[in-house]
């Protein structure tokens, strides 16, 4: 087993890793908008949060010798279900070719209060 870490995306902001490795399977925990340069939220709503959250998830996966065409399964969670088109619209954009399986659901609250996290399973 070994636990993923890389500097191009969020450190984990509590006891877990970014993702771990293990059998060629890559877990990967979920990234909520924050830009490494800023250590905030990047401005904006679902759509600029997503799009960040992608670019997370994505430098998480590369560290891992993976990447979105290797991705079997997302769980998207939104802190309002009415941002999901705007959400599945990007979304799209980084699974144009390779559409993994997906669960969608609205969760009450989010870490500090993102619109939008996203966790993956993926092989390498």
């Amino acid at each position: 087993m070994d636990i993923i870490s890389t500097d191009k995306a969020p450190a984990a902001i509590g006891p877990y890793s970014q993702a771990i490795k293990v059998n060629g399977v890559v877990y990967c925990s979920g990234q909520i908008p924050i830009d490494i340069t800023t250590g905030e939220f990047v401005p904006g709503g679902v759509v600029e949060q997503t799009h960040q959250v992608l670019k997370n998830l994505g430098e998480v996966l590369t560290a891992a010798g993976s990447g979105f065409n290797k991705v079997v399964k997302t769980t998207v969670f939104l802190a309002d279900m009415s941002d999901f088109a705007a959400m599945n619209e990007i979304y799209a954009q980084y699974f144009s070719e390779h559409e993994p399986a997906r669960a969608t659901v609205q969760a009450a609250r989010l870490p500090r209060d993102a619109r939008v996290e996203i966790d993956c399973i993926a092989v390498v």
